[in-house]
């Protein structure tokens, strides 16, 4: 299933509204509205599978622009499950795919905490996370791989994130014909491989792994540091990248948040 959506919010007065909203099954975009959506500044919409995804030769790309000075919570509502291709030799041969484009303009930002992603037994994914910055935008964005299900060996999982600075010549207007600039992080991860997992430099043999990139406005250092399941790595300018390791998803999402309140 091949798959296109696109989402775009602007700051207005002293909110931020959603003007573009567009999707195809197997991905559904739902904003937030009512009294609990009015009572934020924020732009906040949710991410919806509206069909059994992400399944072996499924390819979707969103695409996301926030304005200057524009703020969008973007966030999951369940977890998805990366499954197998079914009777088709050619579809379980392909990979499924999600790959997510956002830029975000000057005094902007971007928040992005998806639901876990379990990857089961002879399912094959790839993610691709890309994201251009102006120069005091910010963001958060969250990623927690599940390796299969309980009992179950976990199929193959691939996941690269570029997170880039673009230059002043394209200050408050990221990704509309500015030029790219220096990368804050560029990073890829794979799960599913038994040695790399059972690795002390990987997953040392825990079934979740969980990174959250934090990229604020201001140009601050933040130290390296580590807990228990946890670390804490600055990027290179400005933010910081926290990874955790754990047997369950709660517990890794608990450990990312202790880095991220380290990182604050």
């Amino acid at each position: 299933m091949l798959a296109c959506a696109e989402l775009v919010v602007v700051a207005r007065e002293d909110r931020s509204v959603v003007t573009t909203l567009r999707a195809q099954s197997p991905l559904a975009l739902v904003p937030r509205r009512g009294v609990t959506g009015a009572s934020r500044s924020d732009a906040v919409v949710h991410l919806v599978g509206s069909a059994s995804t992400p399944l072996a030769g499924d390819d979707v790309t969103l695409t996301v622009t926030v304005g200057a000075g524009a703020h969008l919570t973007l966030t999951g509502v369940a977890a998805a499950v990366a499954l197998p291709g079914g009777r088709s030799a050619d579809r379980a041969a392909r990979p499924s795919r999600t790959v997510l484009r956002c830029s975000v303009g000057d005094g902007g930002s971007l928040t992005y905490l998806p639901e876990p992603t379990v990857v089961t037994g002879r399912a094959h994914h790839e993610t691709v996370l890309d994201v251009v910055l102006a120069p005091t935008a910010a963001l958060r964005a969250r990623d927690l791989l599940v390796a299969g299900r309980t009992g179950e060996r976990p199929g193959r999982c691939r996941g690269t994130v570029r997170v880039t600075e673009c230059s002043a010549a394209g200050n408050g207007a990221a990704g509309n014909g500015a030029a790219p600039g220096r990368p804050l992080l560029v990073q890829t991860q794979e799960i599913g491989d038994p040695l790399l997992d059972a690795s002390p430099a990987h997953l040392a043999g825990h079934r979740v792994l969980g990174t959250e990139v934090l990229v604020g406005p201001a140009r601050e250092q933040v130290p390296a540091t580590c807990g228990d399941g946890w670390s804490l790595s600055p990027l290179p300018g400005r933010g910081a990248l926290a990874t955790a390791v754990a047997h369950d998803a709660v517990t890794a999402a608990r450990r990312l948040a202790e880095a991220v309140r380290a990182a604050s």
